[in-house]
């Protein structure tokens, strides 16, 4: 069974709209890995985040 990938450009998507959801909510540090998990397995279907990939997310 292959993994579920991301492309280059929809991850670029996510990170953008992470951080711009981030400032405009004013979400805390301590919940950014739980949102921007959760806005990756809505904007995609994939269950199982990688964890590398939401690491870069939330990277500032």
């Amino acid at each position: 069974m292959s993994r579920a990938r991301v492309s280059a450009l929809d991850s670029e998507i996510l990170r953008s709209a992470f951080h711009k959801a981030v400032l405009e909510a004013d979400i805390p540090e301590h919940r950014w890995r739980e949102y921007a998990s959760q806005m990756v397995r809505e904007f995609t279907g994939i269950a199982k985040v990688d964890p590398e990939l939401l690491e870069w997310i939330v990277r500032k």
